[in-house]
C-alpha cells in the first residue's frame, strides 16, 4: 500500500481518457465559476473551481485535454446568432400549437385548422416570438398519422400564421413534411429526433437556410417511457447533442443554425427530467441556443398530486423561470401570456430591464 502523501487536489487527479464537461454555475458571469465534471465509465466527478483554475490545469496538462477545455470554454462564451432575425439578448418564447386530435396538453382542441390558425394568431399578441405547428402527437405511446395526413394538418395554419408575418417553426420528424412547411411559408424546423428519424432530414436541412432544433429523445414517442436508463442523464444527453452538431456541421449545416432542446420528458424518468434541470447550464458549452420546453409536462403533475395537464400553468411556469435563470435562450410553452409575465417580473427584479412604464 502506497503511503506517500500527494500535494495533488482532487481534480488534478483526473483519470486517463475521462470526458471532460464544463457547467458555469452563473451562465449571466461568464468569468465567475465553472463546475468541472468528468466521467471515465465510472461514477462521475464534480469540482467547484474559478475559471483561472480550469484554465490553468488545462494549460498544465497541455494535448487534448487542454483543447477541449479551451473548446467548452469558448463555446460557452461564443455570441448566440439571431434566430429567424430575432436576437438572443433576451429569453424568447416559442409558443406550442398542436394540430393534432390527441396532444397530451390540450386534448385535440386546436386540431380544427382554423381553430389552431386562431391560437397562433393569440399567442404571438400574447408575446410569442415563434409559434411551433405541429401535426404528430409526441405523447408517450403515440402512434404517426400517414405523411399524407400530417400534410393535410399543419400546412394550412403554417401558410395562414406566415402570411399574418409571424414567424413559424414546423414540429415533424419528416423531411417531407419539413420541405413543404418551408415552401409554405415556416422559417424554422424542430425536429425531436435531431434529424435522425428521416434518411433525407440531414440534407434537406444543408440545402435549407432555416434553423434547425436538434432535440434529444431515447426510443421514440411509442417506446420512450419503457424504462430509460442512462449512464449519466445529463452527460449521455450532452455526448448525443455533441454528435448530431458534429454530423450537421459535416454535412454543411453551419454550428449557428443549430438549436439544442436536451428533451426534457423524452425518453426520461421523473428523476432524469430533474437532473438534467439542475444541469441545464452543461449544454452552453454546445456553443448553440438552447431551448427548454418543460410546459406541462408529465413530471409537473406527477410533482404536485397528479394534476391534470391543463392545470400545470403554475409549474410550468416555475419551470419556465429555472430555465431562463440557467441562460436558456428560448422557452417552448403553451400558456404564453402568463409565461412572458413571469419572465418580465423575474427581469424587473433582477434589475434586467429599466423600462417599467
Amino acid at each position: 500500500m502506497n503511503n506517500t502523501p500527494t500535494h495533488e487536489k482532487p481534480w488534478q487527479q483526473v483519470a486517463d481518457g475521462a470526458q471532460l464537461y464544463l457547467r458555469p454555475r452563473s451562465p449571466a458571469e461568464p468569468d465567475g465559476l465553472v463546475e468541472l465534471i468528468t466521467s471515465d465509465g465510472g461514477p462521475s466527478t464534480r469540482t467547484q473551481l474559478t475559471r483561472r483554475d480550469v484554465e490553468d490545469w488545462a494549460a498544465g496538462c497541455g494535448g487534448a485535454r487542454q483543447a477541449r477545455i479551451t473548446t467548452l470554454l469558448a463555446q460557452i462564451d461564443s455570441t448566440r446568432h439571431p434566430v429567424c432575425g430575432v436576437g438572443l439578448e433576451q429569453p424568447r418564447i416559442m409558443a406550442v400549437v398542436n394540430v393534432t386530435l390527441d396532444s397530451f396538453s390540450d386534448g385535440g382542441k386546436n386540431f380544427d385548422s382554423e381553430v389552431a390558425i386562431r391560437a397562433g394568431r393569440e399567442m404571438a399578441a400574447a408575446g410569442a416570438d415563434i409559434i411551433d405547428v405541429g401535426g404528430v402527437s409526441t405523447r408517450p405511446g403515440a402512434r404517426p398519422p400517414s405523411p399524407a395526413e400530417e400534410l393535410a394538418r399543419v400546412l394550412p395554419v403554417i401558410r395562414a400564421l406566415a402570411e399574418a408575418g409571424l414567424i413559424v417553426s414546423i414540429d415533424t420528424r419528416r423531411a417531407a413534411v419539413m420541405a413543404a412547411g418551408l415552401e409554405a411559408g415556416g422559417q424554422m424546423i424542430n425536429d425531436v429526433s435531431a434529424l435522425t428519424a428521416d434518411p433525407e432530414s440531414l440534407s434537406l436541412a444543408a440545402r435549407s437556410e432555416a434553423p434547425i432544433v436538434l432535440m434529444h429523445m431515447q426510443g421514440d414517442p411509442e417506446t420512450m417511457q419503457k424504462a430509460p436508463t442512462y449512464n449519466h442523464v445529463s452527460l449521455d444527453v450532452f455526448d448525443f447533442l455533441e454528435e448530431r452538431i458534429a454530423a450537421c456541421i459535416a454535412a454543411g449545416v453551419p454550428r449557428h443554425r443549430l438549436i439544442v432542446d436536451p428533451g426534457i420528458g423524452f425518453g426520461k424518468t421523473i428523476p432524469h427530467n430533474l437532473q438534467i434541470l439542475r444541469d441545464l447550464a452543461l449544454f452552453h458549452g454546445l456553443g448553440c441556443p438552447l431551448l427548454v420546453g418543460l410546459s406541462r409536462k408529465y413530471f409537473i403533475g406527477a410533482l404536485s398530486n397528479r394534476a391534470p395537464a391543463a392545470a400545470r400553468m403554475p409549474g410550468s411556469i416555475a419551470g419556465a423561470l429555472h430555465a431562463v435563470s440557467q441562460g436558456a435562450q428560448i422557452v417552448r410553452v403553451h400558456d404564453v401570456g402568463e409565461t412572458c409575465q413571469a419572465i418580465k417580473i423575474w427581469q424587473a427584479i433582477r434589475g434586467d430591464i429599466a423600462d417599467y412604464m
